[in-house]
């Protein structure tokens, strides 16, 4: 499995809990009438021709226009940010766009708005891009994706979140380990096996903690995958695109980085060293996060797994992960965080 592919669980903007919507569908009424009438709201005019694209979380459509390109509108989860927390990611991304950093930022529309309100819904419209994934295992890419990250990490310090959470143990971790065993997910039989390697995990993660020591927070994109990253061909906009920062939020720097790695040991090392390549030439990076890098990954599995639990009464969610809750599902994961225990106990890479 690729793990740095994993779609994470999403997290609200206080402390985790069970109804984490008001509704467990809440997207019931989001019929396509609904969405084309959202976009009449802000004086944009589609066509009839909607197509639903791949999100779990939020619902996602891209709307041809009586006039102009393809738009793409994102109707956000109710329940899950507040609105201050999104317009707060809004105004991150338009300043890296105002800055020509290759990101796709929401439109200002009616009144200058990004953040529309209908019919219980909140809604925000995108110019529609194009692109392939990027292909990590290039070195010239890989060094330029660290150029790029390393020029938003640079934006991303100048000032912090207010309304976004923090990525840590407690949420991320013990959050999720404490949702699922109240839930009663698991087999009886694998109950024992889960919970004793989630707290050896847990353990592990705080102990790689304690080896970095103090390290910054800054904003982050917070979910930097390759499914988040379009690649582009043209002359004048050749490179990486940055999609969907959702999942914006505080953390180490070596969130944003750790996903673009894959393999084993030395081929890790040989990726980081070309992120690496890039990013520091805008960026400093603080090698005592390179303790993180196994324990932000076991984090992201253990929050991955809740975050399906948390979401199962959606009924995207059993059509989309039909494994889930069987007893061979429980089995990878224990298997998946005994592999994590024991990289989390090894030297972290040297760059």
């Amino acid at each position: 499995m690729n793990q740095g592919c994993l779609t994470p669980p999403r997290v609200a903007t206080q402390a985790y809990n069970v109804a984490m919507s008001p509704s467990p569908t809440p997207y019931a009424t989001l019929t396509p009438d609904c969405v084309l009438d959202a976009l009449e709201s802000v004086a944009l005019h589609p066509d009839g021709r909607l197509l639903t694209l791949n999100s779990f979380e939020n619902r996602v459509f891209q709307v041809g226009m009586d006039e102009g390109p393809m738009q793409v509108v994102k109707f956000y989860r109710p329940g899950r940010w507040t609105a201050a927390a999104i317009q707060e990611e809004h105004e991150f991304t338009l300043d890296l766009a105002a800055r020509e950093l290759p990101v796709v930022a929401p439109q200002r529309l009616a009144a200058g708005a990004t953040l529309h309100p209908h019919r219980g819904f909140l809604f925000a419209v995108y110019p529609r891009r194009g692109g392939r994934m990027p292909e990590f295992d290039n070195a010239d890419t890989l060094e330029w994706m660290g150029r790029f990250i390393g020029r938003i990490h640079a934006v991303g310090r100048l000032a912090p979140y207010r309304h976004r959470p923090t990525l840590d143990i407690a949420s991320f971790g013990e959050a999720s380990r404490d949702f699922v065993l109240q839930g009663k997910w698991l087999p009886d039989d694998l109950l024992p096996a889960w919970k004793s390697v989630v707290e050896q995990a847990l353990q592990g993660v705080r102990h790689c903690y304690s080896r970095a020591g103090q390290v910054a927070n800054l904003r982050l994109h917070g979910d930097c995958h390759a499914g988040n990253v379009l690649w582009t061909e043209g002359t004048e906009m050749r490179g990486p695109h940055f999609v969907d920062f959702d999942d914006s939020r505080m953390g180490p720097a070596i969130q944003d980085l750790w996903m673009l790695l894959s393999g084993e040991r030395d081929a890790m090392t040989r990726q980081l060293s070309d992120v690496l390549a890039g990013y520091e030439d805008f960026a400093e990076f603080d090698r005592r996060e390179l303790h993180l890098l196994e324990a932000l990954r076991t984090l992201r599995l253990i929050h991955h797994t809740a975050w399906i639990a948390r979401r199962w009464h959606d009924p995207a969610f059993p059509a989309a992960f039909p494994w889930f809750n069987t007893p061979h599902y429980w089995q990878e994961r224990i298997l998946e965080l005994r592999e994590q225990v024991a990289l989390m106990e090894e030297e972290p890479l040297y760059v």
